[in-house]
């Protein structure tokens, strides 16, 4: 029954991403919600100056749609009572911290979109923000009677006490970041994360872990579902709404398994996209102006090498599947 329900998710939130945009796109034309494109991005980037953005809230009403309707019907449909279920507790809260990065997404894209620049919230707002939300999803798993106890394959449970929540707290909004800095070239995003979702989906399919199920499985609809208007040439972007609703789902669904340690290995794409960053600018200060790649975040070094944006969004897919493989290996041998 889970195997059905998760597949009504995923095709709900497909259909409700894709159709959502041929309204929502031509609505952010007409109130001109356009993209401003960095000038220190590659040259050719220029021509998709003012495109719209935000086009995150296709899949987030997607996403938010198929759960909110799936998996109440699936509790009920199997006689459990969702407002008493622990794991029920956690995708909410998963679903409600998503939200909340995609505000503060919001809120950076409008403040670029009117003042007509590519940067919103500083740095130091971003992170204040992220951590509330990032404390606030802990705090509501802690009050729901999760311990500081985590899975970890071929270990068991492994209880960090205190550390559970420090790193918690820490890999969250780390992790959002990283997503965020994998959107920056048409489809590759929402390519990799429909991936990741797959992943998760296929170990809480191995745990018969059925609401987590239909969680992931709504997620990869959602992606697919934008893919359709954001795959090259994209005609609209996610922007920073869409890519932190998309972090915070990511950790949602390990949190959700009680395999956070999963997260690295299914989003090791982002991992990378985040680690360019820091190497490039630790090596840029350590030598006073020399450059360990021809761009970061690391996509841009593969356009900078001639690479097109299919190519990256195809072979970055293809090491998320890999990746994706070696987790839900570990899931299936290792629990």
């Amino acid at each position: 029954m889970g195997t059905a329900w998760a597949a009504v998710a995923a095709i709900l939130s497909f259909g409700i991403t894709a159709l959502f945009g041929k309204w929502l796109i031509p609505f952010l034309h007409k109130i001109n919600f356009g993209q401003t494109i960095r000038e220190s991005g590659p040259t050719w980037h220029r021509k998709k100056n003012g495109t719209p953005t935000m086009g995150g809230f296709l899949f987030i009403a997607g996403i938010l749609v198929a759960v909110g309707v799936c998996l109440p019907l699936y509790y009920r449909m199997e006689g459990k009572d969702p407002l008493v279920m622990a794991m029920h507790a956690k995708i909410a809260g998963g679903l409600l911290m998503a939200c909340g990065f995609g505000l503060i997404g919001f809120f950076d894209d409008y403040i670029k979109v009117v003042k007509k620049r590519n940067l919103g919230l500083t740095v130091r707002q971003k992170l204040v923000l992220q951590f509330l939300v990032a404390g606030g999803y802990l705090y509501s798993l802690y009050r729901a009677g999760s311990g500081s106890k985590t899975l970890i394959p071929f270990a068991g449970g492994v209880d960090l006490g205190v550390w559970y929540w420090v790193i918690s707290l820490l890999g969250i909004v780390g992790m959002v970041n990283a997503v965020n800095f994998t959107d920056g070239i048409d489809g590759l995003n929402a390519s990799v994360t429909f991936f990741a979702a797959l992943s998760f989906l296929a170990v809480a399919g191995i745990l018969r872990i059925e609401p987590v199920s239909i969680f992931a499985a709504a997620t990869a609809g959602g992606c697919l579902g934008f893919l359709i208007w954001n795959f090259n040439p994209a005609k609209v972007f996610m922007g920073d709404t869409g890519s932190l609703f998309l972090g915070g789902l990511v950790c949602a669904l390990g949190f959700a398994l009680n395999l956070p340690i999963l997260i690295l290995p299914v989003g090791i794409i982002y991992i990378c996209e985040i680690l360019s960053v820091v190497l490039q600018v630790s090596y840029f200060k350590a030598t006073h102006g020399r450059r360990l790649f021809k761009m970061s975040p690391i996509h841009h070094h593969f356009e900078l090498c001639g690479w097109s944006e299919v190519k990256i969004c195809t072979v970055f897919s293809l090491v998320t599947v890999l990746f994706g493989a070696a987790a839900v290996l570990l899931a299936a041998f290792g629990l």
